[in-house]
């Protein structure tokens, strides 16, 4: 999911840890990382009081990195391979879940995984590395669907014009890397002044969401935390962009039983037996010491919520404000 893309040879530093601990403090029982990465909140949430953290990652290369330390915890950590969509499949009555949705340096750094326009590699994007890869998509989609993705996914308000450059572009030869795929954005949209973020950075990121469907993932995942968590269960999360952030935002607003105003004057409604409580009513960001030490927590955002003793139910994907992308038409 997104991340802020810059150059760094420092290891991944899991973001908003120290507010999120402190947000679900005291830290026991048995927790669940959903997007376990470098393994930073599993080792935070270990260190701050947790007997059990299943480390949830659909990428190998996670477990791989992480056989170097897991050992230090014991049968504390179990590594778990697969998605956060499917958690409440692996356990059940957790006592917390915890989802940060940036993407792992570890995959930024790696320029043949092509997640990054800053280092040449082939145009992938696959967290799993499997299915289909970014190439295919810019390579095969047709232009309105190209336009619409970039538009949706990456609120990209020069989607049009990208998508058009991208299918001539194509016509003359394949888009097989991700520095290709760069120039082209580039090429058709105006130089970035000081301080803005490079012309192909929101082209990147509906394509990195297209292929790895972390929108649906993020929805069923969300879906998946209210199943399995115990009553008095924690779901804390971690988002990087609008988007994300505004499904985080309506689906604890909905579970939490809230349905808004009518108009402004009008007193809020509540729900009977909402599925949640909203311990944090507004986002949390990061402080200066954070900004300081991490400058890709600029945009990061956390949300928390409680779980309740109602039943898990269903809801739309429409109400939470997931983008609806069409068929992928040729």
């Amino acid at each position: 999911m997104a991340g802020a893309e810059t150059p760094s040879d420092k290891p991944h530093i899991p973001v908003l840890l120290r507010p999120l601990l402190a947000a679900v403090a005291p830290v026991s029982g048995v927790w669940l990382d959903g997007t376990f990465g470098a393994g930073g909140y599993s080792r935070g949430l270990l260190e701050a009081g947790a007997d059990k953290v299943i480390g949830v990652d659909r990428d190998p290369l996670a477990f791989e990195m992480a056989a170097e330390w897991a050992g230090e915890y014991g049968d504390r950590l179990v590594m778990q391979p697969g998605v956060f969509s499917r958690m409440d499949e692996y356990a059940q009555n957790l006592d917390g879940v915890v989802l940060d949705l940036g993407v792992s340096s570890m995959q930024l750094d790696q320029a043949e995984r092509g997640f990054s326009f800053m280092k040449d590699g082939p145009l992938d994007m696959r967290m799993s590395q499997q299915g289909e890869a970014a190439d295919d998509i810019v390579n095969h989609a047709s232009e309105s669907h190209l336009a619409d993705l970039l538009y949706l996914y990456g609120e990209e308000r020069a989607s049009r014009r990208i998508a058009k450059a991208i299918i001539k572009a194509r016509a003359e030869e394949y888009i097989e890397t991700t520095l290709q795929l760069a120039q082209i954005i580039e090429s058709c949209l105006p130089r970035p002044k000081p301080g803005q973020s490079h012309p192909a950075t929101r082209s990147f990121q509906a394509l990195r969401i297209a292929v790895n469907a972390e929108y649906e993932e993020l929805f069923q995942g969300l879906m998946a935390a209210e199943r399995a968590l115990k009553p008095g269960g924690q779901l804390a999360v971690v988002t990087f962009h609008s988007i994300e952030d505004r499904m985080v935002k309506r689906f604890f607003q909905s579970r939490a039983g809230k349905t808004g105003r009518a108009n402004r004057y009008a007193p809020e409604m509540e729900q009977e037996q909402p599925q949640f409580t909203l311990k944090t009513r507004k986002a949390v960001g990061p402080d200066d010491q954070e900004l300081q030490e991490n400058p890709r927590a600029r945009s990061a955002k956390l949300r928390v919520g409680v779980r309740t003793e109602a039943p898990a139910g269903e809801i739309d994907a429409r109400v939470i404000g997931m983008p609806q992308l069409g068929g992928r038409a040729k």
